[in-house]
Order: C-alpha cells, then structure tokens, then sequence
C-alpha cells in the first residue's frame, strides 16, 4: 500500500513527486513511457512565462507568476539550464498599444514585477533584428527560457534519490475505489494507494473519468515548430511574442538555452492524442506568420520541425484539485501553457492538499540538491582536463555537434532514471541535437547504450517501444 501514487511523470508528475519526498510518504509515480519527460514535456515552447498572459482569479493567473518566481531557487538546488532573457510582445498597429496597456495591468494583478510598454524606437534598440512594422511591445524582464525535459529529469532525480519509487512503461488500465483507499490496475499488476494524484497530461481526462462522474475532455491542440542551428540563435536575445489571438500567444520567435533559434508554433485541435507528426501546411503557415516578426528569416538554418501537444481542456483553465465524488483523488489537469511556468507552484498547490489530507511527517533526511551531468562543452580547458582525470572517458567526443563525451553519455545511463534510449540520452545530454541530427554519433551511442546495458545491439531502441534501430547483422564475425 502507497500513500501517494502519481500517474504521469512529465514535469507536473515529476515537480509533484519531488515536493512529496519531502515528507514520510510512501510515493510512487506510474508512467505508461519507458522514461520521464516523454508527452508534452518533451516538444514546447521552452519559455518560462512571466504571467501577463492568464486573467486574473484563474488558476493560471494565480499559479503561472508563483511558479516564475520560484525558478531560481529550483536551478540552484537542481542544476538544470534556465535564464531570464526576458520576454516581449509586439503589435505591429498602433491601435493596438491599448491591447497592450490591457496586458500590462492583467500582469500587475497577477503580480509580475517590472513590466512595461516600449515605444517602437525602444522596441528596434533592445531587439534590432525585429521588424520594422512593429509599433511597440510589452516588455517582461522576468521571463525566460529553459530545457524543459532537463527541468524535468533533474525534479524525478532528486525525488527518485529521496526515495519516491518510479514505475516506468507501466500504463494505468483502470482505477477502482475501495474502502479508504483506491486501486489501481496496471499492464504490470495492481498498485493501492491512499491518495491518486492524476497528472497524465493529455491523457488526464480518461483517468479522472474512471473513478468521477464529473465528467471531463481533454483536446489535444498540435503545435508544430522550427529550429534553426546555434548560428543564428542570437537574432533576438529575448523572447518574442505576436500579440495574443484566441487561440493562444500566436507564432514566437525564441533563443532557446542551448543557443538555438525556435519558431512556432502554430495551433491546431486534433483527436489523436499521439499525433506527433509535422506538416508543410502547418510548418509554411509558422514561418508565414513568424515573418510579422522577423524578416528574412534565416530558413536556411534550419535543422529540424517538430511537433508538440498540449491538454487543452474545454473549460479552459487548470484543473487541480479533489473530486467531490472521488474523495482522495486529485487532478492536475488541463495543464496547457503556462503549464511549465506554473509548475513549481501547481506541485507545491497539490502538497498542501496531500499534507492536509495525510497529516505526514517531515523527511529528515530530504536532500533538496541533485548535480546535473558535467557539461564539457561548457568548461574551460582547465575544467576539462581536471575532468578527463576523473574518468579518461570524458576525454573522448562522440557528438562532434554539441561536443558531448562518452563520460556524460555514460552517466547519462547510469543516473538513478538514467536513459536506456536514443532519445533518452539525447535529453540528458544533447547528443543527436546538433547540425547533422544524429547522422555521426548515433551508431556510437548505441554501441555505448548496449555496452552499458548489457543489451544486444538489436535490443536498443531509438525511442518509445517497437522502435528498434537494429533487426539484425547482415555479415557475421566482424
């Protein structure tokens, strides 16, 4: 019997898991993916919102500028990439400076520090690669960028080191109450709980609708984005916003944390809640859009289009909180943009509701510290060699792009969740990320990943299940 267990280990999963290790709970997090950070985590914008955006006594209004603020704590304590570049939202009418003045005053009841509107001289001087057509901009200073699925690795690390139990490639089937507790019925057998914690991300309307009768929907709403190579990534140094449309904060151009361009996304409700593919039409109608902001765009920079979904749920805020008829059971649903913004205080939310419910002791020995994986490409020569000391290994480069050694992707396996993917090590370390996507270090991480895993080759997989690389050796004995 757990007294807590979290379905969904994206990054509300993951923050939630973490800020219920602080207590004596026995924690477990169930997670269909065989590893953290794998649904909308993954694929986003990577902006940490000021909170402007969200109307005031909403869920969104009230969580997104908490969340923003605690941020900074979070990076010392967790190590993962995060600046504050700040963030802007342009008009490209002049009628629309009072759309703007509406922003700033939502932002101010929302309690985001410092914003302010810019003239269209200010706006050219602080971001001269904008366009000309912009008339002016809100600025926020306290915006800003981040990796999302590191934010999220680094948060399932330190509750998995402070004792929280991760069951990966485990897909909840259904959801029974019993007397007191409930049961939740799994592809891997049956956990009980106390407390369920629903955090599946597009999926959290078919678990909330397996034990309430207040009933719910989740649309995914597909965004498709551009990256363009680290060349470029300095275009803009903040974060670029159209004016917002009903749809949502319309096509952004972004440095990204690694030093990339991202452009995107466009805004699409879809029923598949595993489509993840890209389009011409959605990818031109990005770029067309993005041209208001920035042209010419350097199109010839781009290396890769992906896509993300969000849980946009139809009655267009947050849902967290007990279900009246499901007593113990809590929903953290619904999270859509500014999910990643607001969730540190969504999972702080969450713990106040679980430490009133379960009344639990605090954990002594909860360490809130976990050290990222060394970044080599970071360190100085000295850092380096002191490095290379340590471990001979980190003195071999396998990703030529990125300059990634085989000492991280070798830690990148052996954290506590460490990666038994592809795609699992490219979060952790940024391998296969660079101009040729792969095409020169893919084959050597996968020779370390089955030499790590002891695995056969065949048995690597790229990704989610059924995505082998290898089916088999066509010559023998070389």
């Amino acid at each position: 019997m757990f007294d807590v267990i979290i379905i969904g280990a994206g990054v509300i999963g993951s923050a939630v898991a973490r800020e219920m290790s602080r207590y004596n709970l026995k924690t477990c997090v169930l997670e269909k993916n065989n590893d953290v950070s794998d649904g909308t985590t993954k694929a986003n914008s990577a902006i940490i919102h000021a909170g402007y955006d969200a109307k005031p006594h909403t869920l969104k209004g009230r969580l997104n500028a908490r969340g923003n603020a605690m941020f900074d704590k979070l990076k010392e304590e967790l190590d993962f990439p995060f600046k504050r570049n700040g963030s802007l939202v342009i008009c490209f009418d002049k009628n629309d400076i009072s759309e703007l003045e509406k922003l700033k005053v939502q932002g101010e009841m929302n309690g985001v520090p410092g914003i302010r509107i810019l003239t269209r001289e200010e706006l050219l001087e602080m971001e001269p690669n904008i366009s000309e057509g912009a008339q002016g901009a809100l600025y926020a200073p306290t915006g800003g960028i981040i990796c999302p699925y590191s934010f999220a690795i680094s948060l399932a690390e330190n509750a998995s080191e402070n004792g929280v139990e991760f069951k990966l490639e485990t897909k909840v089937k259904n959801i029974e109450k019993k007397d007191g507790h409930y049961s939740v019925k799994t592809d891997k057998g049956d956990f009980e709980a106390k407390v369920v914690i629903n955090a599946a991300g597009v999926y959290a309307d078919e678990i909330n609708n397996m034990v309430s009768e207040h009933k719910m929907k989740i649309i995914p709403r597909k965004g498709e984005y551009c990256l363009c190579d680290n060349t470029v990534g300095n275009l803009v140094s903040k974060t670029v916003f159209q004016l917002p449309t009903k749809l949502g904060k319309g096509v952004l151009i972004t440095p990204t944390i690694d030093g990339n361009l991202l452009i995107g996304p466009n805004a699409e409700d879809i029923d598949d809640k595993d489509d993840l593919t890209t389009t011409k039409e959605g990818l031109d109608f990005v770029l067309e859009k993005a041209k208001l902001t920035m042209n010419p765009l350097p199109l010839g920079h781009i290396i890769t289009s992906f896509s993300g979904l969000r849980a946009r749920n139809v009655e267009g805020d947050f849902v967290i909180g007990e279900r009246e008829d499901a007593k113990n059971f809590i929903n953290a649903a619904g999270i859509e943009s500014p999910g990643l913004s607001s969730a540190p205080a969504i999972a702080e939310m969450i713990k106040d509701i679980v430490v009133e419910k379960l009344n639990p002791e605090n954990n002594e020995n909860f360490n809130p510290v976990t050290k990222a994986i060394p970044r080599f490409r970071e360190m100085s020569l000295e850092e380096r060699k002191a490095l290379i000391k340590t471990n001979p290994k980190y003195g071999t480069i396998i990703c030529r792009c990125e300059c990634v050694t085989e000492g991280e992707i070798m830690d990148a396996i052996h954290r506590p969740l460490g990666a038994t993917t592809l795609d699992g090590v490219k979060k952790r370390t940024r391998t296969m990320m660079g101009g040729c996507q792969g095409g020169y270090c893919s084959s050597s991480i996968l020779n370390i990943l089955a030499r790590e895993l002891n695995i056969a080759k065949t048995e690597v997989k790229k990704g989610a299940d059924n995505s082998n690389i290898l089916i088999g050796e066509n010559k023998e004995n070389l």
